[in-house]
């Protein structure tokens, strides 16, 4: 080699090794490391002598990471392509590093892959942060399902569900219940005790609500103002009164006073309760659109008190029921 050469290739080695990025490369045949940056030692804590195979390659991954790894890497350098890889290497102390493997194949003259040589990137901020964004977004995502003010679901939410235990209803051919509720003369309530009691209020009954249907399934939220729904799904009539009268205990054991109410010097709340096993035309709507009638009676016959239907398979807009108080 001239001096020249010497020179230059002395040059390349103090620059590769003078960068964060970890340098390496792999004789495919033998597959052995030719060359490793002397910087996976900070890194990870190995020596360069400790890199003798790509044996110890695979054997300082994740065990998690290890077969999707190698088997990609393997199968794109047999093919000739260049790629790239993150995983979790083991460090000396038995600690985990991500790592980013970017890969370039080099062909002799026939072809053949004759080696790879790539650079081994500290990729851990990185994937910290997109941990954190992750996490972020799971939580704005629940926070969009979640009434702001009391923590049950919202109506948003509300919608979804609705739709899925409906379909699931209709499939399994198992009741599905609806309760809707109010709170009788909130309006009054809001007025002499002020908007921040109010709130408090709203939070007390949703609460309450909470309490009341406790089945992995049932579903509590928010329909707007002091309107509360619960879906309760493979509930028929019996036991969805029941839910319906525990909301009524639950929310008097709050014991939070009405003095403006016209139904009792304690807050109370009149409901409306649907049973249905909707057939394959009958629609979530008209279901909803009933129960909501059925409350309105409840407050038209003197509030804190439930109205009750069982619905079979109706023609949309045919809001005929076998309703009871």
């Amino acid at each position: 080699m001239s001096e020249a050469a010497e020179t230059d290739s002395a040059v390349y080695k103090t620059l590769l090794e003078s960068t964060k990025a970890i340098p390496w490369k792999i004789d495919w045949k033998s597959m052995t490391f030719a060359y490793i940056g002397p910087q996976i030692e900070s890194l990870l804590g190995w020596s360069q002598a400790s890199w003798v195979s790509a044996e110890d390659w695979a054997a300082r991954m994740h065990p998690e990471d290890r077969d999707r790894v190698v088997g990609f890497c393997v199968s794109q350098s047999q093919n000739g392509v260049d790629h790239e890889a993150d995983y979790r290497a083991l460090t000396a102390a038995g600690d985990y590093v991500w790592i980013r493997d970017v890969v370039h194949v080099v062909r002799d003259d026939n072809g053949e892959v004759e080696s790879l040589i790539g650079f081994m990137f500290d990729i851990s901020e990185r994937k910290k942060t997109e941990e954190q964004l992750l996490t972020l977004q799971k939580q704005l995502e629940e926070y969009s399902y979640q009434d702001g003010l009391t923590g049950v679901a919202n109506r948003r939410m509300f919608d979804r569900v609705l739709a899925s235990e409906w379909a699931n209803a209709q499939r399994s051919q198992q009741p599905l219940s609806l309760i809707l509720l109010d709170i009788d003369h909130f309006k009054q309530y809001n007025d002499h005790y002020g908007h921040i009691q109010g709130d408090d209020c709203l939070k007390s009954v949703g609460q309450a609500l909470t309490r009341a249907a406790s089945r992995p399934r049932d579903f509590v939220g928010r329909f707007g103002g002091e309107e509360f729904v619960l879906v309760l799904p493979e509930t028929d009539e019996a036991a969805a009164r029941h839910i319906a009268e525990r909301c009524r205990q639950q929310v008097r054991q709050q014991r939070i006073l009405h003095e403006r109410s016209a139904v009792s010097s304690l807050l109370t709340i009149s409901l409306g309760v649907g049973t249905m096993v909707p057939g394959a035309e009958d629609r979530a709507l008209d279901f909803l659109n009933v129960v909501d009638k059925l409350l309105y009676q409840a407050k038209q016959r003197g509030r804190d008190r439930l109205e009750m239907a069982r619905m079979t398979t109706q023609s949309p807009g045919d809001d005929t029921v076998d309703a009871r108080a």
